[in-house]
C-alpha cells in the first residue's frame, strides 16, 4: 500500500476511521482495508476542517466558485455539505431509486448552465461519482470538477472531469472470486451505508 496526504490518514487513524480486515466495498470488490469516514465526520470540527481543505484544493483547479455542490446519499452527505459552506454554493443530492439508478429526489432541482462541483467522502473505482456527473449534466448543469476526501484507486479512477482528493491510497482490492483473503476463509464484512 502507498499513501499520499499522510495528515489526513494520521485524523482517520487517531478516529479508529482506518480499518483492516476483510471487507466487501460499495463497489462489490473485496479489501484488507475500510475506511469509514463517518467515524471521522461525526466530529463537526474535523468534518469542518476537511470541508475547507477539499474546497481550498478545488479552488486551484476550477475557473470559478461553483454555484452548486452536489454529492451522492449517504457518504457524501457531510463533506459535501461542508465543502459547499466554503463556497457559500447551494448543496443537493442524489439518490439511488429502487433499479439503482441515481437521480435527483425531494424537489432538488438545477438550472441548465448552473456551475457544479460533485463531492464525495472515498472514490474507489468512481462509479458513484460519475453517477452524479451524470444526473447533473443530464439537468444542464455545467459539471466543472469533482473531489473527495480519499482516493483509494491510486488516482486512477476516471469520473469524466478533473477530479482532487486530500489523501491518494493504493490499496489493493479483488473480485471476490479471486480474493485471497476468501481462499483464507476470512469472514467478509460490509461496513459501509448501503445493505449486503
Amino acid at each position: 500500500m502507498t499513501l499520499q496526504g499522510t495528515d489526513t490518514l494520521e485524523l482517520f487513524r487517531q478516529t479508529g476511521a482506518y480499518l483492516t480486515g476483510h471487507f466487501r466495498l460499495t463497489s462489490g470488490l473485496h479489501s484488507s482495508a475500510y475506511l469509514q469516514c463517518a467515524l471521522v465526520l461525526q466530529f463537526p470540527v474535523h468534518a469542518e476542517l476537511l470541508g475547507r481543505q477539499l474546497a481550498d484544493a478545488l479552488r486551484a483547479l476550477i475557473p470559478e466558485p461553483p454555484a452548486v455542490v452536489a454529492s451522492p446519499a449517504l457518504g457524501g452527505l457531510i463533506i459535501g455539505h461542508e465543502v459547499a459552506r466554503e463556497f457559500g454554493a447551494r448543496f443537493l443530492f442524489t439518490e439511488r431509486d429502487v433499479n439503482g439508478n441515481m437521480t435527483l429526489r425531494r424537489g432538488f432541482q438545477v438550472t441548465p448552465g448552473e456551475s457544479v462541483v460533485v463531492i464525495e467522502d472515498v472514490v474507489t473505482t468512481g462509479g458513484s461519482t460519475a453517477d452524479v456527473v451524470n444526473v447533473m449534466r443530464a439537468e444542464g448543469a455545467n459539471v466543472l470538477a469533482a473531489g473527495s476526501i480519499v482516493d483509494r484507486s491510486g488516482g486512477r479512477a476516471d469520473v469524466g472531469v478533473p477530479r482532487v482528493a486530500l489523501a491518494t491510497l493504493q490499496v489493493e482490492s479483488w473480485d471476490p472470486a479471486v480474493c485471497p483473503l476468501c481462499a483464507q476463509g476470512l469472514p467478509v464484512v460490509k461496513p459501509g451505508s448501503r445493505p449486503t
